[in-house]
């Protein structure tokens, strides 16, 4: 066989079909966020601004985070030199553990690399070695949920999005002793939407199910101390997993589950991807300490980053463009095709110095490719006005033709 032709074509239909991704090459300027060097062609110092960043309350560039990681490669080193059994378990995993689990008021933490393993990880645990265990999924969960069940070779069934009533239908057909989990998401990371987590919980309390929330688009950014729309809507005693990431609001990297001593103790104990891999660096975990405690008292960012939201959903809705409307900080602009969705961004880095980023099949289904728009406390006013603009000038919204004109001026 010939491999590399192999591979070549497969390259060449992904771009025929304008799902080949382009990284974009850009260094993050620190202390000015959402401004970065665009280095695509040579860091040769031209500015743009980021609009698809996941850093959504800018905690990545804050000060005491920065500090706390810094004092902590002082104080230790780079790495954390093993994996958590042997020999990497620095103190500061053991603080943001607890921080964590008091995030979300729970007995225990478990942190890993990243918020995909943590999702990969204890399902796959928890849905293999619960006997005959059966998980039913939301119709929209991320990859990692879906990885981790299909990992676990348990039976899996799809209730439709965000539908307790079909829910309820799924575990009706169940017998009532044997183990389910319930896992869905709170803040669907593409559309915007928010799930109706009480509604879910009572559906899986009545048939002794238990509740698996994916919470990594949400902590930081709702409830009054950061712990997610759980904490906000007062559901967290109910869920029996809450699993989240560092990687988005709190600004740095990592994922974690939030659960009893014992669960989280189940999950140390045999999930290949915490065992087998090696700890995160503890200046990571020192800043995500740092980024949690801030944020545990500090509501500064986060009605700010609401206000910045609102305008930029007003300013694009008032100049005609398709905005999907949701109730949370994710702003998805339609353009219901691959190719275009590409041309878009790239006109707008080109001519505007405005990064965004297409988003396009397998993360979001055909014909409904789109631009994500995150806006941050950090975007001004003329960030948000020069957004609008060029979304005008390139999508072509004629009914706007002055501001159209002046934008490209």
């Amino acid at each position: 066989m010939d491999y590399e032709r192999f591979f070549q074509q497969g390259l060449e239909d992904m771009r025929g079909q304008g799902n080949y991704r382009v990284f974009n090459d850009i260094k993050r300027k620190a202390g000015q966020f959402p401004k970065a060097t665009d280095c695509n062609h040579g860091c040769d110092g031209r500015e743009v601004t980021v609009w698809c960043s996941n850093d959504y309350l800018a905690m990545g560039q804050h000060p005491l985070v920065l500090k706390a990681m810094h004092d902590a490669i002082n104080e230790c080193g780079a790495g954390a030199g093993g994996t958590r059994n042997i020999a990497g378990t620095n103190h500061y995993h053991v603080l943001l553990e607890q921080e964590l689990a008091d995030l979300h008021a729970k007995e225990s933490a478990l942190l890993f690399t990243s918020g995909y393993v943590s999702n990969w990880a204890a399902l796959t645990t928890l849905a293999s070695r619960l006997p005959d265990c059966a998980v039913l999924s939301d119709s929209m969960n991320h990859a990692s949920i879906i990885e981790g069940i299909r990992h676990s070779r348990a039976e899996k069934l799809i209730f439709k999005h965000n539908d307790p009533e079909d829910l309820n239908r799924l575990l009706s057909q169940l017998p009532e002793e044997r183990p389910k989990i319930v896992v869905f998401e709170s803040v669907y990371s593409m559309d915007g939407d928010i799930a109706p987590l009480a509604e879910i919980c009572d559906v899986a309390e009545a048939h002794g199910a238990m509740t698996y929330l994916d919470e990594v688009h949400a902590v930081g950014l709702y409830g009054k101390r950061g712990g997610g729309v759980s904490e906000r809507e007062g559901v967290a005693d109910r869920l029996t997993v809450i699993e989240g990431t560092l990687a988005k609001a709190f600004g740095v990297m990592g994922g974690y589950i939030a659960a009893s001593n014992s669960l989280c103790d189940f999950i140390r104990s045999h999930a290949s991807g915490f065992i087998f891999t090696t700890a995160l660096p503890p200046s990571i975990a020192a800043g995500a300490c740092a980024s949690i405690q801030h944020l545990k008292s500090s509501r500064v960012e986060r009605l700010k980053q609401r206000e910045r939201v609102a305008k930029v959903r007003a300013g694009l809705k008032a100049a005609g463009i398709p905005v999907m409307d949701n109730p949370s900080h994710i702003i998805p602009v339609m353009i219901g095709d691959a190719v275009k969705c590409k041309q878009v961004c790239d006109r707008l880095m080109d001519e505007y110095d405005i990064y965004v980023q297409p988003i396009n099949y397998p993360t979001v289904a055909r014909g409904t490719e789109r631009l994500r728009i995150t806006p941050s406390p950090q975007h001004s006013d003329e960030d948000i006005d020069r957004l609008v603009c060029a979304l005008q000038d390139v999508l072509d919204v004629r009914q706007h033709t002055t501001a159209r004109a002046t934008c490209a001026a």
